[in-house]
């Protein structure tokens, strides 16, 4: 039986690098197209399953050439993909810029995603996961339904709020860990975070609303660890960033799968800041995610 269920969103990453972003109406000249397996879901689904924890992933995929290509990418990571299900719509596809500072720009179509329901996730009521995990590529409604259901069933929640977009109070607090990015903090609490202090400010306003765990991910600054009891500021690993996409995947990837294991959620934290700098080394989004044998030898 799976010990992590991801319910989320599979995506065809169109990637090309550019020198810069264009301006509107500039056309600008890039290296070759590269097509790479990506998805928030599939890309925690991965990220967990390389530091050793057992998957299943839910979702849905179109009736086109990229659905069995992303199949195929999960299975190649021992993640089952029995409530993967085929729709007759175009497979979820982003279409992702990564400028010379390794940045990236991209911009989502949801396909398939789109149509990942709350039905879904009852149909996936034989597995019982010990944690499940959360994004917002899929309708919110299926989000909240699958936190009411975890809840029921006294199953762990991790939410990783993204793409960034406003939600219920509802939900924030059916979650046990919310890990937003600056940008996805800013929007969620609607005060600006633009460095730890006020990273800990909004922090506090989800805590207000609900929330149990609030972990901010502050790329080059590393993580903030809020809760009612305690505040603390994880530093970053000092590393050359390749390419920052999916670095945020990695880390909740290895922040859920160390949480598996029985660390302390601090120690749990500076597992993921090291996970998620190990991706940003790497072009790409799956294959940018490091094994917990590449996450160790890091460490050490």
């Amino acid at each position: 039986m799976p010990n992590i269920l991801v319910i989320g969103s599979l995506n065809a990453d169109l990637v090309v690098r550019a020198p810069h972003f264009p301006q509107p109406g500039e056309t600008i000249s890039g290296d070759d197209l590269h097509i790479i397996p990506g998805g928030k879901g599939a890309n925690q689904a991965v990220a967990a399953a390389r530091q050793g924890a057992s998957v299943a992933m839910l979702g849905r995929v179109g009736n086109d050439s990229f659905g069995p290509f992303l199949l195929d990418s999960l299975k190649s990571d021992s993640v089952d993909i029995t409530h993967v299900h085929t729709d007759d719509s175009a497979t979820g596809t982003a279409i992702i810029v990564v400028d010379a500072n390794g940045q990236n720009s991209i911009v989502l179509s949801a396909g398939a995603n789109g149509k990942v329901s709350p039905a879904d996730v009852d149909h996936a009521s034989d597995l019982s996961p010990s944690l499940i995990l959360l994004q917002l590529e899929i309708p919110t409604l299926t989000v909240l339904h699958a936190a009411q259901v975890a809840k029921q069933n006294n199953i762990r929640v991790i939410l990783n709020p993204a793409p960034a977009k406003s939600l219920p109070d509802e939900l924030i607090a059916l979650v046990d860990f919310i890990i937003p990015n600056e940008t996805e903090l800013s929007l969620l609490t609607g005060l600006e975070v633009k460095d730890i202090s006020s990273a800990e400010q909004a922090a506090k306003i989800l805590l207000d609303r609900g929330a149990k765990h609030v972990i901010v991910t502050l790329g080059s600054k590393g993580a903030l660890f809020v809760s009612d009891k305690q505040v603390t500021h994880i530093e970053a690993y000092s590393i050359n960033v390749v390419d920052t996409t999916a670095a945020g995947d990695a880390f909740i990837g290895g922040f859920a799968s160390a949480l598996l294991r029985g660390l302390e959620i601090e120690e749990a934290v500076k597992y993921a800041n090291a996970c998620g700098a190990l991706a940003a080394t790497k072009f790409g989004a799956q294959p940018s995610l490091p094994t917990k044998e590449e996450t160790e030898k890091f460490i050490s």
